[in-house]
C-alpha cells in the first residue's frame, strides 16, 4: 500500500484558519478530496493522512466526519489541547473514533516556544506515551532543543517530526538544525516526515540540489525504517505541484535507498508509526 502521511482538506467557511490571509490566494479557497483524488491515482497513492489545520476541536470533527466518507483517507491527525486538565476525557472519547490516528498541536504558530513543556502539557504526553499514541511535532529548528527534552522526559513518546521541522532551506542553511535533528533521531522511537521542504525553499526558483543536503541528513540520521513520504498538500502549491513533490524526492533519494523507498518509504513506514491495519484504517485500540 502507497500512503502519503501528510496532507490537509479544510473549507474556507469553516472560519477557524487562523494563518489563512489573502496574502497567500493560493490557500484561501476549499480544498477536498474530489481536488486531490485524480492526483493520487495518477501517482499510484492508495491511502492518506489527514492532518488538522485549526487548533480547534471543530476542525478535528470536521476531518473525522470527512474521512468517514472517502476511502482515501486512511487516518486523521486531529487536535486536542495538551494544555487542559481535561485532556484525558477528551482523549479517550475522540480515540474511540476509528479514523482517529493521532495528535497535533501547531507547535510552530504558538507564542511560547518552549511550550510542549509545560506541566499539564508533559502529563498529557505521558498519557499518550502510554496509550503508545502517535504524536506529530508542528515545530521550526528552534523548537528542537524543547523537544529533545520533552523526548528524553516521555521517552516512550511515539513521535514523528513534521516537515523536517522545517529548516531554513531558503536560506541554505544547515545549522544548528543538522546537530539538533540527528540528537531527535537517537529517539528510536521518532520518525520524521520528508515533506514540507519546497514550501521552506525559495518559491520562485527552487531547485533539488537545495533540498539534498537536508535528505541526506535525515536519511542518515533515522534510516529508511524511520521516514515517510509526505505531500503537504495543498500547502505544497505555495511553490510546486503535487507532481513535483514526488518527482524531486525520487530524485533527493540516492540509488542505495530507493528499493527501500517504494516499500517503505513510500508506505509501510506510515503503516507502522500510525499502527494502520492491512485495510488502511488505525487498528482498533482497547
Amino acid at each position: 500500500m502507497r500512503i502519503d502521511s501528510h496532507q490537509h482538506y479544510w473549507k474556507v467557511n469553516r472560519g477557524d484558519y487562523h494563518w489563512m490571509t489573502p496574502s497567500v490566494p493560493v490557500l484561501c479557497r476549499d480544498y477536498l478530496p474530489s481536488d486531490l483524488r485524480p492526483l493520487l491515482q495518477q501517482h499510484g497513492i492508495d491511502r492518506t493522512i489527514l492532518v488538522q489545520a485549526a487548533q480547534t476541536k471543530d476542525e478535528t470533527d470536521f476531518l473525522l466526519e470527512l474521512a468517514a466518507g472517502e476511502p482515501t483517507v486512511a487516518g486523521v491527525v486531529g487536535w486536542l489541547d495538551l494544555d487542559s486538565p481535561g485532556f484525558l476525557r477528551e482523549f479517550e472519547n475522540k480515540r474511540k473514533h476509528p479514523l482517529f490516528a493521532g495528535i497535533r498541536p501547531m507547535l510552530q504558530d504558538l507564542a511560547d516556544d518552549r511550550w510542549i513543556l509545560r506541566p499539564q502539557v508533559m502529563e498529557s504526553l505521558r498519557i499518550l506515551a502510554e496509550a503508545d499514541f502517535p504524536f506529530d511535532f508542528c515545530i521550526y529548528p528552534r523548537h528542537l532543543p524543547s523537544v529533545i527534552q520533552a523526548l528524553e522526559a516521555v521517552p516512550g513518546l511515539r513521535g514523528t517530526i513534521d516537515h523536517l521541522s522545517k529548516p531554513e532551506i531558503r536560506a541554505l542553511k544547515l545549522h544548528p538544525w543538522k546537530s539538533l535533528i540527528a540528537e531527535v533521531a537517537e529517539h528510536r522511537n521518532v520518525f520524521c516526515k520528508l515533506s514540507g521542504m519546497i514550501t521552506e525553499a525559495n518559491h520562485d526558483h527552487w531547485s533539488v540540489p537545495d533540498l539534498q543536503p537536508y535528505v541526506d541528513h535525515v536519511m542518515a540520521c533515522f534510516g529508511p525504517d524511520r521516514v515517510m513520504f509526505g505531500s503537504d498538500w495543498p500547502v505544497c502549491l505555495k511553490a510546486g505541484s503535487y507532481d513535483q513533490v514526488i518527482h524531486a524526492l525520487r530524485e533527493l533519494l540516492s540509488p542505495a535507498w530507493m528499493e527501500a523507498a517504494e516499500q517503505k518509504i513510500f508506505g509501510l513506514n506510515a503503516m507502522r508509526f500510525y499502527k494502520l491495519a492491512a485495510e488502511g484504517q488505525p487498528a482498533q485500540m482497547s
